[in-house]
């Protein structure tokens, strides 16, 4: 769930299935905004997964989807929009990335920074088997898989740039309101964790596979010494008292729940628990668990106003609200 700039009183929600929804003064539109779902895989964690608006959506009106091709395929489409519609017409690839070998670890989180470059977070391919990733996709900067990188989609000929690589499924991240993106990477059978990454670092080693959050594991991978090797900054036990994987969240800058304020805002799919902890220059204090749970949470997602919401996979979205 997202919001266009310049649109306060729309929300845009993305629907696994293919399909955009429009909220407009809390009345769902009946049209749907953008349609793509004669395209789209859902076979295992596959769908339609993110979109992002231009910082120039206002004179420009682009829009980008990203979603998971029939044949398995992750795709990044610009659109045009006209009137009230994606015009379907006008479709651009920015970019392909295949991911044929299985269902899951799509990523597909896209977002635009503060240097109005797109970020693209992909998943490391998904293999279903006794070891993760045994390819090393994680660790190889030749693919795209396991990687965040970014695209100047304002250059037709730019192609993509890695920043960061060492991810399992970086499932939700977002931008701290500086130089940084937030990452919630899922876990395997040790940790789910947070990672920071500054803009400005250069290329950035997240570990993974030959490590889970700080413990290194068994595995015949080899680490790539290529960038620096950064450590998560919280990480918190998978399966145990029914957590499962982690979903990223935002640092919290609304005027709604001030014990709220300047914190990040981060979750668990599987038990629906809702964590938050005090952010700052990169660091997050000590984390505090909040009396809401949100079960099957998927994402987060901000407003206009830049207040906070729980997008379930339910088919629920939930406010955050001072009691």
């Amino acid at each position: 769930m997202t919001a266009a700039p310049g649109e306060p009183n729309r929300l845009y929600v993305v629907e696994r299935r293919g399909t955009v929804r429009v909220l407009q003064s809390g009345r769902l539109r009946k049209t749907p905004f953008l349609n793509v779902s004669s395209a789209v895989s859902t076979a295992g964690e596959r769908g339609l997964l993110s979109i992002a608006f231009h910082p120039d959506y206002a004179s420009n009106r682009l829009v980008y989807a990203c979603w998971m091709e029939r044949d398995g395929a992750i795709k990044v489409v610009e659109f045009r929009v006209a009137g009230d519609r994606v015009d379907a017409a006008s479709a651009r690839v920015v970019v392909r990335v295949p991911h044929d070998e299985g269902p899951y670890h799509n990523g597909g989180q896209i977002a635009f920074g503060p240097d109005r470059l797109l970020y693209v977070g992909i998943g490391d391919g998904g293999y279903l088997g006794p070891e993760p990733d045994p390819y090393g996709n994680s660790q190889n900067l030749e693919v795209l898989l396991g990687k965040i990188f970014r695209i100047a989609v304002d250059d037709r000929g730019a192609r993509p740039e890695i920043v960061a690589y060492g991810l399992r499924n970086p499932w939700r991240f977002s931008f701290d309101g500086a130089r940084r993106l937030i990452i919630g990477d899922v876990g395997y059978r040790g940790f789910e964790e947070i990672d920071v990454l500054s803009l400005d670092a250069g290329l950035v080693n997240f570990g993974w596979s030959v490590y889970e959050g700080r413990r290194k594991r068994r595995t015949e991978v080899e680490q790539n010494p290529a960038g620096t090797l950064a450590w998560p900054v919280h990480t918190y036990s998978t399966n145990v008292k029914g957590n499962c994987s982690i979903t990223g969240g935002y640092v919290y800058r609304g005027r709604a729940i001030t014990s709220l304020r300047g914190r990040y805002v981060f979750g668990d799919y599987c038990s629906g628990r809702i964590w938050s902890a005090p952010y700052s220059g990169g660091r997050l204090g000590r984390v505090r668990l909040e009396p809401v749970r949100i079960p099957s949470l998927s994402s987060f997602g901000l407003d206009g106003n830049g207040e906070l919401y729980g997008v379930a996979l339910n088919g629920s979205i939930q406010r955050f609200v001072r009691r």
